[in-house]
């Protein structure tokens, strides 16, 4: 039997027919991981825990015990989401040697639910970054290729589930940072509603903006994975109440009479040509599918980009402000005094792109700025969403491309031959990698990207799918029907 890309339904067929034990397909995983560390898509590893866990596992099958959920499926977390006993640094210095309390809400819904977590995913620093070279662990490399990103800031979950190193993974989406690396791996990303599933947890950058969410295989295993982690939870005020469908009863209708939208600012300048063309293949297959697609046009989210980077830093400002080198984590060891303890720690203890948000964002929301910066892009903000409020209600879903080009160069954004945290190059080209992206965190929509073909250099790309608020089921099974027609998503790195 291979373990070669199984998805959750093969791993939990598997199990129950006992095609293989557990504790064989962990050990798969971890010698995955072993094998491809150049990746460093992997932080911490929790080898032992994850081998334990697998032994009850066939333990229970053993004693003909009905597996729960997603029991057995060894996954991945991102470094940014709190894992109880266990280091979660945000991939950054200042939380180098910080082990959480407590597991974050969706940490703790996978466990009840039997997942077993293989560790901790690299990332760029407190989610700062489109390409996973802000890390102070060091750059994620693709799969696809390892002289490329893998995109960010979920780069090293992205990764290590286009790489095989565990069934699924979840990632957190602020502006692009599942769907974005996703497209660049060649993996299904889903980034559901602002809302639908916990920020408790997660280390904040952008309280209003950030969302949890999973990298998978297919759309099929991104719909199992939701069903696990969204809903209400009394840890979060911004969790919604909203009734959680099953979002894997949706996949299988068909899309025909669905009305999709292109909203034509995304078909504009700054595309590549070869993205621009699979995207257009993928348009035609959803219309032979069934679906009537027309244009439309949303002409507000050409300031969509500059409205995230002033709200962004703004909030990741005041969020980062509790790391003082007080209460938890990196101290400086050269500071003398009180003010020097604030000062050195922030100093050392941050890279330059967290520094560079830090200042941007205490200068928007400084006196005499914050009315002329911070609070203009939240009515921009209300703009954006009334636009998609408006599109919503012509049609079901819009189809963009998720990046304007596939994977780029180590090195060629920020300015540094191997990505390294310290050097950068013009930080806005690396910003205008998050195009598509942002605007769907700016509107709070559901978004999905999946594999819909690759360019010269065999590289991915990826097809976005966005939904109203909550309409996750309509993405989902519009992702789904284009899935099954094509075979994208089983493609996998030599």
């Amino acid at each position: 039997m291979s373990f070669s890309y199984l998805t959750i339904s093969q791993v939990k067929t598997g199990l129950k027919h006992k095609d293989f034990s557990c504790v064989d397909l962990v050990n798969y995983y971890l010698g995955q991981i072993s094998k491809q560390r150049d990746l460093n898509s992997f932080i911490t590893v929790m080898s032992a825990s994850a081998l334990d866990q697998a032994k009850k596992v066939d333990q229970k099958i053993a004693s003909r015990q009905e597996l729960d959920k997603l029991e057995g499926v060894p996954i991945a977390i991102k470094d940014l989401i709190l894992t109880k006993g266990v280091k979660t640094t945000a991939s950054s210095k200042i939380l180098a040697n910080y082990v959480a309390p407590y597991d974050a809400t969706v940490v703790s819904r996978l466990k009840e639910a039997g997942a077993i977590i293989l560790g901790k995913n690299n990332c760029d620093e407190f989610a700062m970054g489109s390409s996973n070279e802000t890390s102070a662990f060091g750059p994620v490399l693709n799969p696809w290729d390892n002289s490329r990103v893998p995109g960010g800031s979920s780069g090293g979950s992205a990764a290590a589930v286009a790489a095989d190193e565990c069934v699924f993974a979840i990632g957190t989406d602020t502006g692009g940072s599942i769907r974005q690396p996703a497209a660049l791996c060649g993996v299904t990303g889903l980034k559901p509603t602002y809302g639908r599933v916990s920020r408790y947890g997660l280390i904040a950058m952008t309280s209003s903006l950030d969302q949890a969410g999973p990298i998978t295989r297919s759309v099929e295993d991104s719909a199992m994975v939701l069903n696990v982690i969204a809903g209400q939870d009394n840890y979060d005020a911004t969790a919604s109440a909203k009734r959680v469908e099953n979002y894997l009863s949706a996949l299988s209708q068909n899309i025909k009479g669905l009305k999709v939208g292109l909203p034509k600012e995304y078909f504009a300048e700054g595309i590549s040509s070869e993205v621009a063309a699979a995207i257009s293949q993928a348009i035609k297959k959803i219309e032979d599918l069934g679906a009537r697609v027309e244009e439309v046009s949303l002409p507000h989210t050409s300031f969509a980009l500059a409205v995230y980077y002033v709200i962004l830093p703004a909030e990741a400002a005041s969020n980062l402000a509790r790391f003082d080198g007080i209460r938890y984590g990196f101290r400086s060891e050269v500071a003398r005094n009180l003010s020097e303890i604030y000062h050195k720690t922030k100093a050392e203890g941050f890279g330059p792109e967290v520094k560079r948000r830090i200042m941007i964002g205490t200068y928007v929301l400084s006196a005499g700025y914050q009315e002329a910066y911070y609070l203009r892009a939240k009515k921009v903000q209300n703009l954006i969403k009334h636009e998609y409020a408006e599109v919503f209600k012509k049609v079901d879903a819009l189809l963009t491309p998720t990046s304007p080009t596939t994977a780029f160069k180590l090195g060629e954004k920020s300015g540094s031959p191997r990505g390294a945290a310290g050097e950068a190059g013009d930080p806005l080209t690396m910003y205008l990698a998050d195009v598509f992206t942002v605007s769907a965190n700016i509107a709070g929509l559901c978004g999905i990207s999946l594999p819909a073909g690759f360019d010269k250099n065999n590289l991915p790309i990826g097809l976005q799918i966005l939904g109203a608020p909550f309409a996750e089921s309509q993405i989902l099974r519009l992702a789904y029907n284009y899935q099954e027609a094509t075979d994208w998503h089983k493609k996998h790195p030599v």
